[in-house]
């Protein structure tokens, strides 16, 4: 009886991907309550006035008659649009002031990255909380002002005609006469809190040139008096306190380790039986 042999069914491969956590936790300013309704007042009455909306017209399509029916052209389709000489389409009702803002967190982020924004505000009912982390190293790295506001998306999406505002830019523009929101930035930025992050260090102290020009005379006075200039620095050294760094590191975590899963044995090779 001839037995079936059963074809040899190849391994899955484990795809082993390696991450590292960041040693730095990331988080926003605390921002006051009054600030927080300020904020929030400024912004409405700004988006109110200039009338900035996006408007979205619904247009239902019968599927049955699509291909007996022939496209219209361009001039009958305007006809259809224009009521009472008003033209109705889709989009935003002021694209000029549509231009200076970044809305959402993936056009933020391309503006983050481009240095383009003066300031940024983030909404705290983002979730999960790392779809806004990496901001706060985005703003802190380009000196952009940036804070976590409370019902930013629940109090802008009304009156800008969107879902939700997870995130508010405000664009660089090239001439200042154009820019619309001026005023409403100058009356933000007092109230942002800054950032604290743990990997910045503050820039050291600019020496005037004054100081300069007396350390140099020094240093001559101390090249003709060897042992007295020795031990003068010595002293000027003991006397400098050492800063501590704010800075602190936290322990790296490993989930799991996956062995490589590309090695292979090597298999010998049978030998031929010889008639």
């Amino acid at each position: 009886m001839a037995t079936s042999v059963k074809p040899a069914t190849k391994k899955k491969r484990i795809q082993a991907k390696t991450s590292f956590n960041s040693p730095f936790t990331s988080q926003w300013s605390q921002l006051p309550q009054e600030d927080m309704h300020f904020i929030l007042k400024t912004l409405t009455d700004k988006m109110i006035s200039t009338g900035l909306e996006k408007k979205e017209v619904k247009v239902f399509r019968s599927w049955g008659k699509r291909k007996e029916e022939k496209p219209p052209s361009t001039a009958e389709s305007l006809s259809q649009e224009t009521q009472g000489g008003e033209l109705s389409t889709n989009g935003w009702t002021d694209v000029a002031a549509r231009r200076q803002l970044a809305i959402g967190i993936n056009e933020v982020t391309k503006a983050l990255e481009k240095n383009e924004l003066h300031l940024l505000l983030v909404c705290k009912s983002a979730r999960p909380n790392h779809m806004t982390n990496h901001l706060i190293a985005l703003s802190a790295t380009r000196a952009v002002p940036a804070c976590q506001v409370p019902r930013l998306s629940q109090s802008l999406s009304e009156p800008l005609g969107l879902k939700s505002v997870l995130a508010l830019g405000f664009r660089r523009c090239s001439s200042i006469d154009q820019e619309m929101f001026t005023d409403t930035i100058d009356a933000i930025k007092p109230r942002v809190p800054p950032l604290d992050v743990a990997w910045l260090q503050e820039a050291a102290p600019k020496v005037p040139p004054e100081v300069l020009v007396g350390m140099e005379e020094e240093e001559e006075e101390e090249e003709e008096k060897m042992e007295r200039g020795q031990k003068r620095k010595l002293e000027v050294e003991s006397e400098i306190p050492e800063v501590p760094s704010s800075c602190t590191l936290q322990p790296l975590k490993v989930k799991r380790i996956v062995a490589n899963p590309s090695k292979k044995r090597k298999t010998k090779p049978e030998k031929k039986s010889v008639k």
